[in-house]
């Protein structure tokens, strides 16, 4: 009985994420609604809530997934040796997290925890993006005298920066990629 009972949760749950990704597909992240998904999968409200705290919960691991993915992506390229072919290596990653707004807001929102217990799946992205580029720039034509996880850090932070002026009506002019290019030159290339 115990199998049975967790071979339909799973598969509910599966159903679950399966229809949310076919609703994304068609209304994006944002306008995805609970109402919808749990009508589209033939369950009743209450199963969503028993799978997921709500909405977010949710696109926290829907968002999670596809961020893997695009990190994925990134580390099956040629390891980048200069600030541009870094910038060209995380196109997808930085793509996708500026999707849009909602999209970006929540991985800001989930990008870290107070409390182990809080940790998620966007936060361990977020620590993977970081090791991803730390591992690039002990490789890369880039400043030595600096550790290279703190150049990395460097490299995460001036991104959602960038991205965060994306978003700012007043900074439109200048664009995500040429913004980041000039602060990673800035910041990753060698002195003197």
């Amino acid at each position: 009985m115990q199998k049975t009972v967790q071979k339909r949760t799973l598969k509910t749950h599966a159903r679950l994420m399966a229809v949310s990704e076919e609703l994304i597909q068609k209304s994006g992240y944002e306008g995805l609604r609970v109402e919808e998904v749990v009508q589209t999968a033939g369950v009743a409200k209450g199963t969503f809530f028993a799978h997921f705290r709500d909405k977010d919960a949710l696109m926290e691991i829907l968002i999670a997934d596809r961020l893997n993915a695009c990190l994925d992506q990134a580390e099956a390229e040629p390891q980048p040796k200069t600030v541009k072919q870094l910038v060209a290596a995380l196109e997808p990653v930085h793509s996708f997290m500026m999707s849009e707004r909602y999209v970006f807001d929540l991985l800001i929102r989930y990008s870290g925890a107070t409390a182990i217990a809080d940790v998620g799946p966007i936060a361990y992205c977020f620590e993977r993006y970081f090791r991803v580029v730390m591992m690039w720039l002990e490789a890369a034509e880039t400043r030595k005298d600096v550790p290279s996880e703190l150049l990395a850090e460097g490299v995460q932070a001036f991104a959602i920066q960038a991205m965060s002026l994306r978003f700012c009506a007043l900074h439109s002019a200048t664009t995500f990629t040429d913004r980041l290019e000039t602060y990673l030159d800035a910041w990753l290339t060698p002195t003197g």
